[in-house]
């Protein structure tokens, strides 16, 4: 009888699986994409943050499966296998750039990509934050993201040469979901960071260390920007089980955070507009567009609002999609598509599809001065 294969030499031949897969799917939406526009007069996508953009940084990274998805049943309805997205299936992201004409953007950290990043890169990281200490020596912080940023304009300036490498950077779009896990971290790890500080001096760090990078971005040329504000960070399944006492109600503690960092972040935005010249924005109000899809479900063709189809508990609140974090039983609905959410703190690939719709054609933008659709910034109008 042939021999079992050891731990290690599974993991080896799962990991070398997911390689060659990934790179299949970049070189067909790759030879796709090209029979709609020329690819040297696309603007390219560079995303940052945290699992709402995150397409599987997270796989390179020594880290825990708490900021892992590449396993069974992530990726089960679109790609068919885990990718290390923390949904069934596509992001936000990968619908952006479907409707902009590019390619799938690959994950920074994936080898052997280096010739797709003319379209744009990915440095999202699950688990990431603002600020340094959120998940420390697990995740991808937003300012180590900013240090492959750098090195992803070198490599393209050596690629391409300095005048296209330019004009990629300048005219791309750069896509920011961060803040979530500054605000959740405290409340899922028993921190008493929030203790030190008022709750607008904390918002204040994290909303000065996204300006700071905003600042260096925009230093290196990069002038159009697309938000995604923060959720009601409280009513996410997983948040409504931290305290036995509120029985399944809002954690409102952690959504007074959202929706003080959402009013922060819209008044930089005005701010930035004025003082740097040539910087465009797009703000999406993901916090009111997902409440109305948790509330009334059915008008957005959903059955389930607030209960995950992924993890056990209530609301599926516990974070055991998959049974390889800390609890193990786990519950798995029969179509992710009636869920406006995956997992406990993550939404199902059709959720994204819906948000990411508005995102493009302007529906949900905050109001502001000069308000732009992500469409506006990628057709540079």
């Amino acid at each position: 009888m042939a021999a079992l294969p050891t731990s290690s030499s599974f993991n080896l031949s799962l990991h070398l699986h997911l390689h060659l897969h990934l790179l299949l799917l970049l070189l067909l939406a790759t030879t796709t994409s090209d029979c709609h526009a020329e690819p040297d007069r696309r603007a390219a996508l560079f995303a940052f943050g945290d699992s709402f953009l995150d397409p599987g940084n997270n796989n390179y990274i020594n880290t825990t499966t708490l900021d892992q998805a590449n396993f069974w049943p992530y990726g089960e309805t679109y790609f068919k296998f885990p990718t290390g997205r923390f949904s069934d299936g596509r992001l936000v992201s990968d619908f952006i750039a479907e409707y902009a004409e590019l390619p799938l953007i690959p994950p920074y950290l994936q080898p052997g990509v280096l010739h797709h990043w003319r379209y744009g890169v990915n440095f999202a990281s699950a688990g990431a934050g603002a600020l340094v200490e959120t998940f420390q020596g697990s995740v991808i912080g937003l300012q180590t993201q900013l240090s492959y940023f750098k090195e992803a304009e070198t490599q393209l300036r050596q690629e391409l040469g300095r005048a296209k490498a330019g004009w990629t950077i300048s005219r791309g779009v750069y896509m920011f979901s961060i803040g979530s896990n500054d605000y959740m971290s405290p409340f899922l790890t028993n921190s008493t960071i929030l203790s030190w500080y008022s709750r607008s001096k904390y918002v204040g760090m994290v909303i000065g260390n996204l300006t700071a990078v905003i600042k260096e971005i925009y230093g290196i040329g990069g002038r159009k920007f697309g938000f995604i504000n923060l959720p009601p960070l409280g009513c996410l399944p997983g948040m409504r089980i931290i305290k036995a006492e509120e029985r399944g109600r809002c954690l409102e503690e952690a959504s007074s955070l959202a929706k003080l960092h959402n009013r922060a972040l819209s008044k930089l935005l005005v701010k930035l507009e004025h003082q740097l010249m040539g910087f465009r924005y797009s703000l999406y109000d993901f916090h009111s567009n997902l409440r109305q899809r948790m509330n009334h479900p059915l008008r957005y063709g959903f059955k389930a609002g607030k209960v995950a189809c992924c993890g056990t508990g209530r609301y599926r609140g516990v974070f055991s999609c998959g049974g390889k974090r800390i609890v193990k039983e786990f519950e798995l609905c029969e179509s992710p598509s009636e869920h406006v959410f995956w997992d406990s703190f993550h939404l199902t690939e059709r959720a994204y599809e819906q948000l990411a719709h508005q995102m493009w054609s302007g529906d949900g933008i905050y109001s502001s001065p000069s308000p732009c659709s992500l469409k506006n910034l990628f057709e540079g109008l």
